[in-house]
């Protein structure tokens, strides 16, 4: 592990840079998640049950790939999941 002159080691300032983008690449699909769940929301509210379902669908899909990417944790989207698919379901119903 070389040093710089003022102590630090390279590979810790590399981590450093890493974590930066790192941290704003999540923190924009996390914003996405939210998005796309205040839309389900909405759709619910207005008792819209096919909007519903489709925005419902993309939902899905964006929770799946956060998860997958380990942004989000797996079981935290799963029940996020089931708590909108059982708002949808009520008002299909």
């Amino acid at each position: 592990m070389a040093k710089l002159k003022t102590g630090r080691h390279t590979s810790a300032l590399k981590e450093a840079r890493k974590t930066v983008k790192r941290t704003a690449r999540n923190s924009s699909v996390k914003s996405s998640i939210r998005t796309a769940v205040k839309k389900v929301e909405d759709l619910i509210k207005k008792k819209d049950v096919q909007g519903s379902l489709d925005a419902l669908r993309n939902v899905f899909s964006v929770w799946d790939k956060a998860s997958k990417r380990n942004i989000v944790h797996k079981k935290a989207a799963s029940n996020q999941k089931a708590r909108l698919s059982k708002k949808v379901s009520a008002i299909s119903k």
